[in-house]
């Protein structure tokens, strides 16, 4: 079986000797100076984190999509950092593996010729498919045990008593409601979904009707999303979505 442990702290998981991570968005700074922001780029402190979080043992990384944020087009620092970064990754990985998500047209430019990049319908390690989550995986990515994707830069929501709003990156862990269907032979029993790896895009809070799931797979009913559970990047379960919902 093959081994699935969220990093204590940080919007990252290990499955096996692998590192996982999704939603880079490279060049969301540029995005927001363009509407008067003035922000400096935070993808230096991306790879210090995603150095930091590879633990003994661990010498692959997999990007789950969404590695830079213009779409449709690029920006000058897309340009410029993306292909230093996956560079300088692989002073701390031996192997790294890119799935291609909806942001990522015309990535292939950008990688470094090392990168293993694949296509949105994923790839899998062991029994854990993954995907970045914004079109429907594989046959091959489906018929595993647990689905690991991403897109939706999940969060939790908090109200205080005086309706003071907290959001707060989580995960999201559920299982599958059917074991098959027309299109698929196989169904995982358990998905995962990833917070967002860039900490300016902050996040879509789960536990709130006016937050709509994106990705044909949490909308489809083949998964129980109000059953799954919400976790703090510290590891603190929430509990059940359906009982955390604040409006």
């Amino acid at each position: 079986m093959t081994f699935i442990q969220p990093v204590h702290g940080v919007p990252a998981l290990t499955v096996d000797d692998c590192l996982v991570i999704a939603d880079l968005h490279i060049g969301v700074e540029s995005h927001m100076r363009s509407k008067g922001y003035h922000l400096v780029s935070r993808t230096g402190e991306m790879l210090k984190s995603a150095m930091e979080s590879a633990g003994d043992g661990v010498g692959r990384l997999v990007v789950l999509g969404d590695v830079k944020d213009s779409v449709p087009g690029t920006s000058k620092q897309e340009y410029s950092e993306i292909p230093g970064f996956f560079e300088s990754l692989f002073d701390r990985f031996d192997e790294i593996d890119v799935v291609k998500g909806n942001h990522d047209v015309g990535i292939e430019a950008f990688l470094p010729g090392r990168v293993r990049l694949h296509p949105a319908t994923g790839m899998r390690i062991g029994d854990v498919g993954m995907a970045h989550g914004h079109s429907w995986p594989s046959k091959r990515v489906m018929a595993c045990r647990t689905l690991v994707m991403a897109h939706n830069h999940p969060a939790a929501m908090f109200v205080d008593g005086v309706g003071k709003v907290t959001i707060e990156p989580c995960w999201v862990r559920g299982r599958f409601a059917v074991e098959s269907n027309d299109a698929y032979p196989e169904l995982p029993e358990s998905f995962v979904v990833v917070p967002a790896f860039n900490r300016m895009l902050g996040g879509s809070p789960m536990n709130s009707a006016s937050t709509e799931p994106i990705g044909p797979i949490l909308g489809s009913g083949l998964v129980d999303l109000d059953g799954s559970r919400l976790y703090l990047l510290d590891g603190v379960d929430l509990g059940r979505r359906s009982d955390l919902m604040v409006d």
